[in-house]
């Protein structure tokens, strides 16, 4: 069944039943049609004391934002918006928090394999990609108001985008790649994974060889373009504790901890 016209197309309801229950990580689940922004919408909730396991979801973002900040936008109705706010609790060293966000990717990653039919890979940190082109963008955000600090997770899935939609040649979509397309089967798996993936950083887990498992980025040679104007190449090895990017550069290994990756042939 079709949803009504300005309904959103991903049934909280239904999430809810699916996801909302005891010992779960999500304890609310809402769903719009369109928005500003999901990410700018749960810090604002996160600073007025919404609980950790908060999620919203909508069907279009007018102010959505990437990395750097980038404007991120796409045609009503050809994408997922999903944003997350969970509240890790104090024993979580500071640095560890790096790894949420690329926790995320490998959520929207088991996601898209489990609802979508999709085999997609990682580019450190946490962009998925479908035959070498982006699917998902993933923006981590934190709060520190409003109670405990806080880890605002958005992710930006393209499901239905046409060739002539997409913003740039290098991106693709759900429809595009073959998979799958059912918005609230997909969301629900992104969260149930998401959940998983939670609990396990949470109770210390180390996750760095089935992060690398999963990362086209280990083992190739890179570009980490840091700013602009300055960038850094070399191979690739693996990532460390905290989740950063081991590159062998001239000999040495360096971590990075942000930075735009740019596989190189």
């Amino acid at each position: 069944m079709n949803p009504a016209p300005n309904s959103p197309r991903v049934d909280a309801v239904e999430l809810s039943r699916a996801l909302v229950r005891p010992g779960s990580v999500w304890v609310e689940v809402a769903s719009v049609a369109t928005t500003g922004s999901t990410n700018a919408d749960l810090v604002a909730a996160a600073r007025a004391g919404a609980a950790s396991g908060t999620v919203l979801v909508s069907d279009h973002q007018s102010a959505g934002r990437g990395r750097f900040t980038r404007v991120w936008e796409a045609p009503p109705g050809t994408s997922l918006a999903l944003s997350v706010l969970l509240r890790p609790p104090a024993p979580v060293p500071a640095a560890r928090w790096l790894w949420l966000p690329l926790l995320t990717g490998l959520a929207v990653a088991d996601g898209l394999r489990a609802a979508a039919g999709l085999a997609v890979e990682l580019k450190w940190p946490n962009d998925v990609l479908a035959g070498g082109r982006k699917l998902c963008g993933i923006l981590a955000e934190r709060v520190d108001a409003g109670g405990p600090p806080a880890a605002v997770l958005g992710m930006g899935i393209n499901t239905t985008l046409a060739e002539d939609e997409l913003p740039v040649p290098t991106a693709t979509s759900v429809a595009l790649a073959g998979g799958v397309v059912d918005e609230t089967a997909l969301v629900a798996a992104v969260l149930e994974a998401l959940g998983t993936w939670y609990v396990r950083w949470l109770t210390g887990t180390d996750l760095r060889a089935e992060y690398a498992a999963r990362c086209s980025s280990v083992g190739r040679p890179v570009r980490v373009q840091l700013s602009a104007e300055e960038f850094v190449e070399g191979d690739a090895t693996g990532v460390d504790a905290e989740g950063r990017l081991l590159v062998r550069v001239a000999g040495v290994e360096r971590p990075f901890a942000a930075g735009d990756v740019v596989h190189l042939r």
